[in-house]
């Protein structure tokens, strides 16, 4: 079976680390997004897999090349004109089996044997607060009987979030074709909501899967809380001689870690460097090394560099003093 990932945004909200990493290249839980989502994806079955890159697409295929030995398609989304359009670029990858499409900024705990043996297609979906940033799925007699991308006035509040297992994928060409030619598009993209609609209006039968373990990386709080989660399924690393570690962390085996704390929610990647510091709820990525500082709720990105000071003071009884 084929999985289809799509991974050509910018990642702007994520700024200034992805102005020189792509967005899936972001280290959560000791690895790449994109590594998550590949390792799943092969776990369950999956032998072949196209990636649809864009921004700063070629340091992706090196990682997927490096790391990955299955069948991998890359295919390059040059404009950025929506999800529909990045999928129907890769028609040609496209056979008459099922697919499995994975949008590559989202983690996920999904058991996806059980998604891929249904006798219909399957769309992942999530109760969500605000479902007017999301499509949305109306359910009917447990199946879904409409959906709409980012609806002003949503008739429901679940929220389609990225996991879609399509049975007839030629269908779903087809419809994507019609839509570019006549150029239908929702808030100025060619929407992939919008080309299952139209399979649903054909006749395609399409069940909701409830994904309770969805996990977005689009934003910097949301990859904390990703990192976080990623962390508590995680043994406790080796111990380290004048290191104190606080579960769950993770610490790279190529990184150096000297008379510090770590934890909890901490994660230390490869050929890091962490002296003399604390570092709790903090990812410290790839290269980076921070010295003499307490980090905390913080990103430091691939090769940053963070140092800071120790203070000496002589407070008397019933003072108050903060540092900022």
């Amino acid at each position: 079976m084929r999985a289809i990932i799509p991974v050509a945004g910018v990642g702007s909200r994520l700024r200034p680390h992805t102005y020189t990493v792509p967005k899936v290249l972001l280290n959560v839980g000791g690895k790449p997004i994109i590594g998550h989502i590949m390792d799943r994806v092969i776990d369950n079955g999956f032998d072949e897999a196209t990636i649809i890159i864009g921004y700063l697409g070629e340091k992706i295929k090196e990682y997927i090349l490096n790391h990955y030995s299955i069948k991998v398609d890359f295919v390059e989304q040059e404009e950025r004109l929506g999800l529909g359009h990045a999928i129907y670029l890769s028609r040609h990858t496209i056979s008459r089996d099922p697919i499995l499409i994975i949008l590559g900024d989202t983690v996920f705990d999904v058991d996806l044997k059980s998604l891929v043996a249904s006798e219909h297609s399957v769309l992942g979906v999530k109760e969500v607060e605000d479902p007017r940033r999301f499509g949305v799925a109306e359910i009917d007699n447990g199946f879904i009987s409409k959906l709409v991308e980012k609806p002003e006035d949503p008739k429901s509040k679940l929220a389609v979030v990225g996991i879609y297992f399509i049975r007839k994928p030629q269908v779903l060409v087809d419809c994507l074709k019609e839509m570019i030619k006549q150029n239908v598009r929702t808030k100025g993209e060619f929407q992939l909501t919008d080309a299952l609609q139209l399979m649903i209006e054909r006749g395609e039968r399409m069940k909701p899967f409830t994904v309770n373990g969805w996990y977005d990386c689009g934003k910097p709080e949301t990859l904390l809380e990703t990192n976080r989660h990623l962390l508590e399924h995680m043994p406790v690393p080796n111990s380290r001689h004048d290191v104190v570690v606080l579960p769950p962390v993770f610490i790279s085996p190529k990184a150096t870690v000297k008379n510090s704390v770590i934890g909890p929610f901490a994660t230390v990647a490869e050929e890091a460097v962490v002296e003399n510091a604390i570092v709790r709820n903090t990812i410290v990525s790839e290269g980076a090394s921070v010295r003499d500082a307490l980090l905390e709720d913080s990103i430091v990105g691939s090769n940053a560099r963070v140092k800071g000071s120790y203070k000496r003071i002589n407070i008397g009884d019933s003072s108050e003093l903060e540092f900022y």
